[in-house]
């Protein structure tokens, strides 16, 4: 079976060398002769700088290939950014008969037992999102019969207001990054980060939901 093997370190991990994923991905293939490593493909960027991702999107068009017939990673979040992006992948790769293997998690999807574990990780994920979307709608109607304006910035167009009501739960649960987010709510990162602040500086007296106040500081 033909491998292709993946490593990304971000570019604010200092002191990190993709050389040390691969070296464990290669002692991980070792007891497996009949595994053969075809190409590896690395990545320095952080999960959520997609442009940043060419060694991926290399990978991507070589899948399409058909040059290799599983692709080997050492920790899922070094290839994924959520289980939606890994569920949206595998969904692509399954037709092509593209299996995927992670070192740590054990995950192996030439298994039946390894797709199983895959389609229910990507269930109880959805199951997540659903559960997180509602508590972000209850937070903003209660605010709202209580008569607060949650913290809206002053001047901010309604639809923009909505928008962002609309992408808050994918920025919550972590399918879309910031940068991400505002793009599909169509407003400026720093427009979006003074909202999600407002919102969970009132909400957050409430525990309506977990405070991700400071991730909106960071600005990623």
């Amino acid at each position: 079976m033909r491998i292709a093997l993946y490593a990304r370190v971000s570019t604010r991990d200092k002191d990190q060398n993709p050389e040390t994923q691969l070296l464990r991905l290669r002692q991980f293939a070792g007891p497996h002769p009949e595994w053969h490593v075809t190409k590896s493909y690395v990545d320095q960027a952080s999960a959520n700088d997609l442009l940043r991702h060419t060694a991926w999107k290399d990978l991507q068009i070589d899948a399409t290939k058909k040059k290799f017939d599983a692709v080997l990673v050492f920790k899922l979040d070094r290839a994924f950014r959520s289980v939606k992006h890994m569920h949206d992948t595998l969904a692509v790769w399954d037709p092509l008969n593209i299996g995927f293997l992670s070192a740590q998690e054990g995950f192996d999807t030439t298994t039946a037992l390894g797709r199983l574990l895959i389609n229910l990780l990507a269930s109880l994920a959805e199951f997540e999102l659903e559960l997180i979307r509602e508590r972000v709608t209850a937070g903003m109607e209660r605010a709202r019969q209580e008569g607060k304006a949650i913290g809206r910035p002053k001047g901010i167009d309604p639809k923009k207001q909505a928008r962002m009501d609309g992408v808050l739960p994918l920025l919550r649960s972590g399918t879309l990054s910031w940068r991400q987010a505002a793009h599909q709510a169509d407003v400026a990162l720093s427009t979006l980060q003074r909202y999600v602040k407002a919102v969970d500086a009132y909400t957050d007296k409430r525990g309506l939901f977990p405070s991700r106040a400071d991730e909106a500081q960071r600005g990623v």
